[in-house]
């Protein structure tokens, strides 16, 4: 029996791609130079093209006794006397693997003006699947994507993925990518510095580069608040009361910019860019940041 939330996560994710696609459209330019780098991969990275661990054909070899019987491809062996092994080409720089948190922090905007922020997120990370998709690249979703594809479906694919998919951390401390890949992470980044550091450092032991995309709402950065205000934990396990919200700004901004700047000398430490967006402002100028940052890369 279908689920009855099928058609509206369908719906959901095509209202979202619409706005990811809107979000690239105004890149001409953009696309036309994602073109060129393309070409640049392939005759840098595609032009020492080798075997290894991937998804495309490379070719097929004799057997070698140390291979073992479970590498035998018997479909290509029983065409012939001899057993054959299948090899596929090795995916490295060419595939970029994309990530939406999916926290509870994430599902907050201040206002009905400003999206939520993991809707912000995967507009942002759809739009840079279209420009890569466009630009010959590869793209997978970490954690949900059993192979990168590129193309249309790999850009349709990856879109409903980034859409409903659930984010979990988990993704990002444990799914599996290719040595020298490229990753693009989308979140509000606000675990603590050093719970970042160890995810990061498993990335910098597979070489594999690429940028942080931290998404805020205006609110979390202005501290708007007066008065008596009631500060809510997003999982209700705790809050705060406060009789004069004001005076707590100062406090708050200082620990906010502090924390902040933690996360871009993280970034830096490891080689990657990070990229702060406010939902308030054009995902247009998020999107063309992290797409350049990938292009400094190639």
């Amino acid at each position: 029996m279908r689920s009855p939330f099928a058609r509206d996560d369908t719906q959901r994710a095509a209202q979202l791609r619409q706005a990811g696609e809107a979000a690239s459209a105004p890149f001409g330019e953009l696309v036309a130079e994602a073109e060129r780098i393309a070409a640049s991969v392939m005759m840098g990275v595609h032009g020492q093209r080798k075997r290894g661990l991937g998804e495309t054909f490379w070719e097929y070899r004799h057997h070698r006794t140390e291979d073992g019987a479970a590498a035998v491809d018997w479909r290509m062996s029983a065409k012939s006397a001899d057993l054959y092994v299948r090899e596929n080409e090795q995916e490295s720089a060419n595939t970029v693997w994309l990530w939406r948190d999916g926290s509870a922090t994430m599902n907050f905007a201040s206002s009905r003006e400003f999206p939520l922020k993991k809707d912000r997120a995967a507009v942002c990370m759809i739009a840079m699947s279209a420009l890569l998709s466009r630009g010959g690249e590869r793209v997978a979703v970490l954690g949900e994507s059993t192979r990168a594809r590129s193309g249309e479906l790999g850009l349709e694919r990856t879109a409903l993925r980034l859409a409903t998919g659930p984010g979990s951390l988990a993704s990002v401390e444990a799914a599996p990518i290719f040595q020298y890949g490229r990753v693009v992470l989308a979140s509000d980044f606000l675990d603590p510095i050093e719970t970042w550091r160890a995810r990061l450092s498993r990335y910098a032991a597979m070489q594999a580069g690429g940028a942080l995309l931290r998404i805020i709402d205006p609110m979390e950065e202005d501290f708007p608040f007066k008065g008596r205000t009631k500060f809510e934990a997003v999982d209700d396990s705790d809050h705060l009361l406060f009789g004069r919200a004001e005076e707590a700004r100062k406090a708050y901004r200082a620990r906010w910019q502090e924390h902040g700047d933690r996360l871009a000398d993280l970034a830096r430490a490891y080689d990657w860019t990070l990229v702060t967006h406010r939902t308030d402002r054009p995902a247009t100028q998020a999107v063309l940041a992290l797409y350049r940052a990938l292009a400094r890369e190639v």
